[in-house]
């Protein structure tokens, strides 16, 4: 599955890569424009799925230095995406129980 995954962005890696370019340019576009009436949740989910499509391109091209930049993007845009969401460390604590108490009482 990954194998066939890897053959179509590859084949298709030129197209690819200038789709999260764009996605990239629109976020921080949009960022711009707006200031504080920015949607921040979605343009740090937008601007997150760029960086996972250009990790992948930049891992199968084999280029570490845009690997380790993309990489570093989609770690501050999980940040960014928690923070714009106003989830506390005490809403992911009581969330990740209920889900584990769910799962639990499911297999029980």
């Amino acid at each position: 599955m990954i194998n066939t995954l890897n053959s179509f962005v590859f084949k298709y890696i030129r197209f690819i890569e200038m789709l999260g370019v764009l996605m990239r340019i629109f976020s921080f576009s949009l960022v711009s424009w707006l200031g504080a009436e920015s949607p921040f949740l979605f343009v740090w989910a937008f601007n997150t799925t760029d960086a996972v499509i250009l990790s992948w391109c930049s891992i199968l091209k084999k280029d570490s230095a845009y690997t380790l930049l993309n990489v570093f993007w989609i770690m501050v845009g999980i940040i960014g995406m928690v923070r714009a969401s106003q989830i506390s460390v005490i809403d992911v604590k009581t969330i990740w129980l209920h889900l584990i108490t769910q799962t639990i009482a499911l297999f029980s």
